[in-house]
């Protein structure tokens, strides 16, 4: 305001004064010019005002404070949320909308509902055989927008097992199972009238492997029940070490190495307070399998053969005793229909080792042109298959010399 005042008197004394060498209207330009200059001036003053004495700080650009936390919050914030869904991916619904993050296993008394909720879009549910079996209306499966959910009602003993919830990868149209990221939870349901999971069958055959564990599913209702493995004949109880029998209440008894004197008619025994029970009767049938395919080997005798002559073409393989190997052939007289000729043998090999030798003999009579070619042999046992190749050459039989 102060220079308003100064500018406003030189304009009203200036006027009084003579101009000779300027006109009005040029002179009133110059007064304009200087009131703008004048105003802009005040402005910045007031813009730039401070204390007296002190120097202005400047001012710290925005996007620098904002760089400082912009990593921290971007690294940190993911990891918590994507730690916190992969615990609660599969809860268990309770009375009053209350959810319960399930373990490995759950107890649910019978008669109760179950009720399941697995997070994601979409989802696919895997329950006990016997459910996907009887589909008695008790069982319903719905999908929400972000979860599914399971639900079981009237439940019995009979529902006891694994239930399974499957994420699934979705591409437009077409989806699929997500196994690695597959969430598992074994649910008993404990009947005080039945120990065991009942069974329509009375026995079960099963195979005893000899290069695979066998387990025998002697499944419980309750896991506070007591289960012991039984032989019937001669009846005796089997000792369960942990090494070569162990149990596990969810799955039953595994024999890690089956051997032949596994065999036999065995049963499970189950006891819980008052209670004592028995399972259904397990067939079990030793087999022993083969570690690997066989590999045979396949020599002609000889390669080269006169028409008219017979041929032999071998085929060997050695496997484990008591192990069947069978042996398929391949030859040019296939083509015109030649019947096949073949013998086999087994031969027990020596030196102590319990191995054997299986062999096939193709015989073909009175060779001809058609004969020559590959011939091809096939070892196969309970492992896989392997084949063996040669090849034969038919030559003209020598006219007589003339005397």
């Amino acid at each position: 305001m102060f220079l308003w005042v100064e500018l406003h008197e030189l304009t009203i004394s200036s006027s009084a004064m003579p101009l000779a060498n300027m006109s009005g209207s040029k002179w009133r330009l110059v007064l304009i010019a200087l009131l703008i200059c004048a105003l802009i001036f005040e402005l910045d003053a007031q813009e730039q005002k401070a204390v007296p004495g002190r120097t202005p700080k400047p001012r710290k650009p925005k996007h620098e404070k904002s760089t400082n936390k912009g990593p921290r919050a971007i690294t940190v914030k993911p990891k918590v949320k994507a730690a916190r869904a992969q615990q609660i991916l599969l809860t268990q619904v309770l009375n009053k909308g209350k959810f319960k993050k399930v373990g490995e296993t759950i107890n649910v008394q019978t008669g109760d509902t179950l009720e399941l909720r697995c997070r994601g879009k979409p989802v696919q549910w895997s329950v006990p055989p016997y459910l996907e079996e009887d589909d008695d209306g008790r069982l319903r499966i719905v999908q929400y927008e972000r979860y599914g959910v399971l639900t079981l009602v009237n439940t019995t003993g009979a529902d006891t097992g694994e239930y399974t919830c499957y994420p699934m990868y979705c591409e437009d149209t077409d989806c699929r199972k997500e196994y690695s990221k597959a969430v598992k939870v074994f649910v008993f349901f404990p009947d005080p009238q039945e120990l065991f999971v009942p069974s329509s069958d009375y026995y079960k055959v099963i195979q005893l492997r000899s290069n695979w564990p066998t387990v025998l599913p002697c499944q419980v209702t309750s896991p506070e029940a007591k289960v012991t493995l039984h032989r019937e004949y001669p009846p005796v109880e089997l000792d369960v070490d942990r090494r070569e029998i162990s149990f596990d209440v969810k799955k039953g008894f595994t024999i890690h190495r089956p051997r032949p004197y596994h065999a036999g008619a065995l049963y499970c025994v189950a006891s819980l307070g008052n209670l004592r029970q028995s399972s259904i009767k397990y067939m079990l049938i030793y087999v022993n399998y083969p570690r690997a395919p066989p590999a045979p080997v396949i020599q002609a005798s000889p390669s080269t053969v006169t028409a008219g002559e017979n041929l032999r073409v071998t085929c060997s393989a050695t496997g484990e005793r008591d192990v069947a190997i069978e042996f398929t052939w391949d030859y040019p007289g296939q083509e015109i229909g030649r019947p096949p000729y073949t013998q086999e043998s087994i031969i027990p090999v020596s030196g102590g080792t319990a191995q054997q030798q299986s062999q096939s003999v193709l015989l073909v009579d009175e060779v001809r042109d058609v004969d020559q070619g590959t011939y091809t042999c096939t070892a196969q046992n309970m492992q896989g298959a392997r084949s063996a190749s040669t090849t034969i050459k038919v030559v003209p039989k020598a006219k007589p010399k003339k005397p």
